[in-house]
């Protein structure tokens, strides 16, 4: 049994996978970036297989997982943690083509991925998905347009797999991360504005990714009766904001 988890060249992506790999998995770390996959197979050793994939692009996603090596073919655990946002700015001055990548990533690659395994743990009876959402699809802020929208889908279908799966035994969980420093997500966001980002995270004791690897094996590591549907978690140094009131 393997699990495979996407966007795993950094972030919460990379460590999960040293994680899991601690726990004795044989671990399939999907990415763009090979070169990072590669620096983590030189690390984590043979359990670790760094796989070339755009979870965007279907070829790609076909590709990758018809190249699979047999011990790491069956995968028991599948974590859908690639995506990205893009930008701050409002609507109105949003770059459609920002909006575009978050949407074929945050979304349809989530969905395609998904659907291209779900057959494997549904004829077996057994397996798991645990989808990475964001505090982003529940509550709106400024700037979050496209972003928050696409994690309230993640956070739906997710729901909507349990729906479906009732009777299969396979489980389907959603984490809800807030404020999370050591990643790439705001670096990202701000097209390499590292000054901007780093603004983000001053003073702030942050959740790392280390403490959402903890969390992804602690939802999968529950006795095989117990769904975790969904985590929300925020450091604790960040809140719900107030509503805001905009006078003239």
């Amino acid at each position: 049994m393997s699990v495979l988890i996407t966007g795993a060249s950094a972030g919460f992506g990379a460590a999960a996978c040293r994680f899991m790999v601690e726990k004795g998995f044989h671990v399939i770390g999907a990415a763009r970036r090979m070169d990072k996959l590669q620096q983590l197979r030189a690390e984590l050793g043979e359990r670790f297989l760094p796989l070339a994939m755009d979870v965007s692009d279907f070829t790609s996603v076909d590709s990758a997982l018809s190249g699979l090596p047999e011990s790491f073919a069956e995968i028991e655990l599948l974590v859908n943690n690639a995506g990205l946002a893009l930008g701050l700015e409002p609507a109105h001055q949003a770059q459609f083509a920002d909006w575009l990548q978050m949407i074929n990533t945050n979304i349809i690659g989530l969905t395609y991925l998904t659907r291209q395994i779900l057959p494997q743990m549904v004829a077996k009876k057994r397996g798991h998905i645990i989808n990475i959402g964001s505090i982003a699809g529940t509550y709106p802020y400024p700037g979050g347009n496209v972003y928050g929208a696409s994690k309230a889908y993640v956070k739906q279908f997710s729901r909507n797999l349990r729906a479906d799966l009732a009777g299969t035994h396979v489980r389907v969980s959603n984490i809800e991360p807030g404020l999370c420093g050591d990643t790439e997500f705001s670096n990202v966001r701000f097209k390499g504005d590292d000054e901007r980002a780093e603004k983000l995270y001053a003073n702030v004791e942050y959740i790392r990714p280390e403490d959402i690897a903890e969390m992804i094996w602690w939802i999968y590591s529950r006795p095989a009766h117990v769904n975790i549907n969904s985590v929300e978690v925020m450091p604790t140094a960040q809140s719900c904001a107030a509503l805001n009131v905009y006078r003239e």
